[in-house]
């Protein structure tokens, strides 16, 4: 086993500063993620925070450590409107479908699980959900109010942001100073009862038409946004913990607000080390489903969206995130993605062709400071902020050595082989995630048949041959494959 070195460092959106890792409980780390608010099908965007911190999981696991990575599932209180306003953003796709709130966060959780499977996301540790954890967050608010920070207003709870910054500091983590932010605050109707236009909802009052509701001290309501990681992250990983993650768009106001919520009720910095992935644009422009301009993951493994001009296997889509610092924003197009995927694949062969490689006498010259070299440039690479695309461009030289071991210009004895082959599947497989296994295999085959197929079933159901329709659709269910019918189409998903 080659031995393992680092001192790792971290950039710390805190400090705005790399900073030595170091876990308040060695070798135990606590880290919490961000996840989805499972409303729709999981884009691109979904995907860079899913790798980038399955990428630190994987990693900080290499080093040793003990890590318990805990990623929610947001399935009540995300309304349509950060400012505490319109409706929830489940509640309004079910009434919308005409099913029931959990039946949305079901179906779209296990959409989620799916892609992030085929995309070898390895699953966390614990993934609460916020509806669960209702009991813990009305307790939290109790705190918050107890200590002054939250006040009662017909039914709501409010978080008093001027009161909290008087003692504590408000915006420390994503540098906004409080008057701006009064300045900058529309006044949007249903506030009025705010004391100040800036405070954020720890508790909404449910209007009569509101589906998801629960009892508490002060009104049959709902928690809001967010105030659930406050609580799920203090209850699975204590007070104080080391990693925070997600993705750059949560970093004001949701982590913003977790700070304040915490330490309202704690008296406690909550996080020593905030970790932020950037964004993913087309064109310069954020990827986002409130923009409309995104494009599920589904979509690219099936390249049935019009904007993409083929089908791409999920480790493309890994390998084109990686290539890019996590800090960074990395912009799509088709050209890209081509790219990333001959990288890929060149990668790939190189790796089996490393593994068909047989064992000399000895080593040619200069063979041992390449392999020390190796090992200690990948190491490296990941210690400073886990750089992966600086480890790709490592293992692309690695490559560059394996293809002059092909062609006899350089010997490895069965030792030192043994390593090479070693050090470069843990890092191509167990630290970057990209193999072979997790692809959908020939997706852009699979989605072709589909389209015919579901184009042989619309034909059917044009003449009215219902029978020979549900014949269809029941012997795809027996293949694991479900049909859903809407007024844009149909559309179609391993179970």
């Amino acid at each position: 086993m080659m031995e393992i070195q680092h001192k790792l460092q971290v950039y710390n959106t805190r400090t705005r500063s790399k900073e030595v890792f170091e876990p308040l409980n060695a070798p135990f780390v606590g880290m919490y993620v961000c996840g989805p608010t499972v409303y729709g099908d999981a884009h691109l965007g979904h995907a860079r925070p899913g790798i980038t911190f399955d990428l630190v999981f994987r990693y900080l696991k290499l080093l040793g450590y003990k890590v318990r990575y805990v990623r929610n599932i947001t399935d009540v209180g995300h309304l349509e409107n950060d400012a505490d306003q319109g409706e929830d953003k489940i509640a309004k796709k079910a009434r919308l479908e005409q099913v029931e709130p959990m039946e949305i966060a079901q179906y779209y959780s296990d959409r989620y699980h799916a892609n992030m499977a085929m995309l070898n996301v390895l699953p966390p540790s614990i993934e609460p959900r916020a509806s669960g954890h209702v009991i813990e967050q009305i307790e939290l608010i109790k705190k918050i109010i107890e200590n002054g920070f939250g006040y009662v207003v017909d039914g709501s709870v409010y978080f008093d942001i001027l009161k909290f910054n008087e003692k504590y500091g408000y915006g420390q983590l994503s540098g906004r100073v409080i008057d701006e932010l009064i300045s900058n605050t529309r006044e949007l109707e249903g506030q009025e009862e705010k004391r100040n236009s800036i405070d954020f909802a720890l508790w909404k009052k449910a209007q009569p038409e509101h589906i998801m509701r629960w009892p508490s001290p002060w009104s049959d309501g709902f928690p809001g946004w967010h105030l659930e990681c406050s609580a799920m992250s203090s209850k699975y990983l204590g007070e104080v913990f080391d990693i925070h993650g997600g993705g750059m768009d949560l970093l004001f106001p949701h982590h913003e607000s977790e700070i304040a919520q915490s330490k309202a009720a704690n008296g406690k910095e909550p996080v020593r080390y905030w970790l932020h992935n950037n964004m993913i644009t087309i064109n310069g422009q954020k990827m986002g489903k409130s923009l409309n301009n995104f494009i599920t993951l589904n979509e690219f493994f099936t390249g049935s969206h019009t904007a993409i001009t083929q089908a791409f296997d999920p480790m493309t889509i890994r390998f084109f995130i990686l290539q890019a610092h996590y800090r960074g924003t990395l912009d799509f197009s088709n050209d890209a993605l081509i790219a990333a995927e001959k990288g890929m694949k060149r990668l790939m062969t190189g790796f089996k062709a490393l593994n068909k490689v047989q064992a000399a006498t000895q080593n040619s010259a200069g063979v041992h400071e390449f392999l020390n070299n190796f090992s200690k440039n990948c190491f490296e690479a990941m210690n400073d902020d886990f750089n992966s695309p600086v480890l790709i461009a490592q293992l692309f030289e690695a490559v560059r050595f394996v293809n002059l071991m092909i062609e006899k210009k350089e010997t490895l004895d069965a030792i030192s082989l043994d390593s090479f082959k070693e050090t470069f599947k843990v890092f191509l497989m167990d630290v970057l995630g990209i193999n072979d296994e997790n692809s959908a295999g020939d997706a852009g085959l699979t989605g072709g048949l589909m389209d015919i197929i579901i184009g042989l079933r619309r034909k059917v159901r044009e003449n009215k041959d219902y029978a020979a329709s549900d014949w269809i659709r029941d012997e795809l269910q027996k293949l694991s494959i479900a049909l859903k019918d809407s007024k844009e189409g149909t559309d179609w998903n391993r179970e």
